[in-house]
This record gives C-alpha cells, structure tokens and sequence, in this order.
C-alpha cells in the first residue's frame, strides 16, 4: 500500500541539511554514577540531591508528572538512563575545543554537586560492580514499556538499558549524498570504532573475556546492530522505507505513553495502529526514530554510537578522531571502506569486541587499519584550522588514540593489565579526573 504523505516524511531529513560553513559537532556521554565504597549504583533519592545541588549552576529541572527526571540549560540536557545512569547531551558546538571544555565544565559540576552525598563515578562502559537486580530502575515512564518489550527482541536488551554506558557523537551533513557518505562509512568503520575504544572488560567483578563487553550486549539488544542498507546504495526515502518497518516502541499522547503491539510503524502512518486510531505525526516519527538503537542513525543530523564511556581524555580524542574523517577526510576515507566486502565488515564487527585491535579485515589487523585512518584524521584537522587560545589546532586531542594505535593496546587492555596485578578492581577508587586536560 502507497503512504500518500511520504514525502513530509522523507522532506524531514531534508531539512537537516546545513550549509558547509556552519557544521556542528554534539557530543552525549553517559556516565556511572556509584554510591560508598562497594559501589552501589545511586539511588533516586541521592540523584534528586545531586540535581538540586546543580541549581546554583544554572541547572533548570526537568519532570514528567511528579517526578524530576533531568535538568536543562541553553541548549544542554542532562538526562536519566534507565538505571539512573547520567548523560549529558551537548550542545551543536563548533569545534573540538569547545567541545571539550563543554565536557570538563561539566565534569567539574557534577563533582562538586556530588560533595557529601558519597557520591563516585567510574569511567567505564559496562558496570563491572552490580548486579541487574540489584541497580535502581528510572520512574521514567519510557523505560517501564522498553524494560518489558525490548528482551522481545534481543536477549540482552536489559543488561544494554541498566548496566552500559557509551559516548555519541552527532554530526552534520550537506547534502542527501553527503548524508549517504558519511553513514555508510560511519557503519563500515564500527568495527575499528570499537577495537580503538574498548573499555569494558569486567562484568560482577572480574575479567569477561571480551575487550568491550558493552558492544557485545548491544549487538545482543532489540533494534540494534549495523542496518543492512549500509552496504548499499542509500538515501532519505530508502532510511525511511527501512526504519518504518521497526515495530512501534511506544506513542506519546499528551503527555501520556501508548504502550505497543508489535505493529510496525509503517501500519502507524496509514492509520491501522490498533491502539490508537490517529495517523502517525512528524512528532511520532522523530520519536520513533529515537527508538532505533542501531550503531550509526539518523535524525537530522547523524549519530555515531558505538564507542564505549572511557576515561576523560576519550571525551576529547573520540569526537576529534572522526571530525577529521567526516568533515574533511570523507572522499578518501570513503573510497577506502567502499572496498570492503560486507561480509568481512560483519565479521570483524562480530568479533571486534573480543579480538580488539588484532581483529582482521580484508587482510589487515584493525590497529593497521587505525593508522591508515588516523593519518586521514590527523590531516583533517589540520585542514580545519580551528585554533585555540593558545595556538594548537585540533590534532591536540588525538594524543590517546594515537597511542593505542602505537601500542596496538586500548583501554580495556591497560586496565586489565591493572586487574592481573591485584585479581581485583580495587584500582578503581573514585576518580579525581585531570579536568584541566592539556589541550587546551
């Protein structure tokens, strides 16, 4: 059956289309949030503390009904998990030194609003502490329909909603072939994406066998993994043919949830939803394209998602590292990817968790890959010329991927190089992070 109104659909992400002169990066990073010395995960009751103590900073609360479930100022949020995990959504910023002051600000506040309520925070992408029965649940009303749908779909659905957290990063595009190139490669490079940033290797307190525990969850989570029309010709009308075919999660009518029935949301936009007899609305759809958790999406602007929540200097080097690529390296990085056979992609993204860097692809390890990608990176910043008040351009902030690739050993590996030491995780006190990072 025709969808009549197609084209406001598809006329969405063509307004997400920007000028070349004005190219945004957003940055969102979750975080764990801890209460005492074993490490619980924090109650709401202590959360509502550490939001009304960032007040005085400006921060404005957010509620659904009766209860505060994030604060806001300008164009930032500061939003809840499911297990009460703290993200902070940033806002469209335009280069990678504002984006990392964005994110030290930030740091700085929460620490200081965490002052007496015994408050630690790991930077980590899987929780290596608690249990899934034991983590407090969001009273967000979202997460109580996502809590009993999405093991439907995908047997670790609930260990990807309470026990993760990663770092997204948003970027802009200039065109529908522009957009194409830059998901496309954004899903080709996934399995380097993950190798380079891997930083979760425990699971209830000891080593799991995999490098990034988080990404091998998520590739186990309803509605996610890399979408098929990546490794084909695509533009705004094939993503939305692709993405309506997803069962509905949820539909929001004032201010009240609509729970699903595994109809797909094409039935929704012709009228055939049978819980709700409306038409779906360019608000439904914006909603339900937040509910596709895939590795790489889109929006009106496109999302990269797969790199685990690392230590302070990644909030810097992941959004730098494909800055360089997307906004100046594209063609060529591009062209390169373009080689790949879908299969081996799909292989290496299979077994990037667990492999790492000496994971294979097209007969390279993936550390000789990040060198050939790294340099493109590296060249794109240069090109960008987006200096700060001290006189260093953007290359600044690639320092630590620079040195997994030189070393061929990312996060997850130094740190379980700590954890052979000890056969514990004591290691991991509260962090005192070097906010005054040396970039800028």
């Amino acid at each position: 059956m025709d969808i009549k109104n197609k084209s406001q659909f598809i006329e969405y992400f063509s307004k997400g289309i920007k000028n070349q002169n004005n190219l945004k990066i957003g940055v969102e990073h979750e975080r764990f949030l801890f209460e005492g010395k074993n490490k619980k995960r924090i109650s709401y009751e202590t959360l509502k503390k550490l939001f009304e103590n960032l007040k005085v900073n400006g921060w404005e609360p957010l509620y659904e009904k009766e209860n505060i479930i994030g604060m806001q100022r300008d164009n930032q949020q500061i939003t809840t998990e499911p297990g009460l995990q703290c993200e902070l959504s940033g806002a469209p910023l335009e280069n990678i030194h504002q984006v990392c002051s964005e994110s030290s600000k930030f740091l700085k506040e929460i620490e200081a609003a965490s002052k007496g309520l015994n408050i630690n925070t790991v930077s980590i992408g899987f929780d290596p502490f608690n249990n899934l029965s034991d983590i407090p649940q969001s009273p967000k009303s979202r997460y109580k329909i996502m809590t009993k749908e999405m093991p439907k779909g995908g047997k670790q659905s609930l260990e990807m909603m309470y026990r993760t957290c990663g770092i997204q990063i948003n970027y802009d595009y200039t065109s529908e072939e522009n957009f194409e190139k830059i998901f496309r490669l954004g899903n080709y490079l996934t399995p380097l994406t993950i190798a380079l940033y891997s930083n979760s290797p425990f699971e209830s307190g000891k080593p799991v066998s995999y490098f990034s525990y988080r990404n091998k969850v998520w590739q186990n989570t309803s509605r996610g993994g890399i979408m098929p029309i990546a490794f084909e010709k695509v533009n705004f009308e094939k993503y939305f043919d692709h993405v309506i075919e997803y069962p509905i999660l949820f539909v929001i009518r004032e201010k009240n949830y609509i729970e699903p029935n595994r109809q797909p949301f094409k039935d929704f936009i012709l009228g055939n939803f049978a819980n709700l007899k409306d038409e779906a609305s360019l608000q439904d759809f914006e909603t339900h394209l937040a509910t596709i958790f895939t590795e790489v999406r889109l929006k009106q602007f496109i999302e990269v998602r797969s790199l685990d929540a690392c230590d302070w200097e990644c909030l810097c080097d992941g959004p730098a590292f494909f800055t360089g690529i997307f906004y100046k390296g594209l063609d060529e990085a591009f062209e390169i990817a373009m080689k790949w056979k879908k299969e081996n992609v799909m292989n290496a993204y299979i077994e990037s968790p667990k492999k790492g860097l000496e994971t294979e692809l097209e007969g390279k390890k993936l550390h000789e890959w990040g060198n050939i990608f790294f340099d493109i990176a590296k060249r794109g910043l240069v090109e960008r010329k987006q200096v700060n008040s001290k006189g260093n351009d953007e290359t600044v902030y690639l320092k630590h991927v620079e040195n997994v690739i030189k070393n061929k050993k990312n996060r997850a590996q130094l740190l379980l190089d700590q954890y052979n030491k000890t056969n514990n995780l004591d290691f991991f006190k509260n962090e005192k992070e070097n906010f005054n990072y040396s970039g800028f």
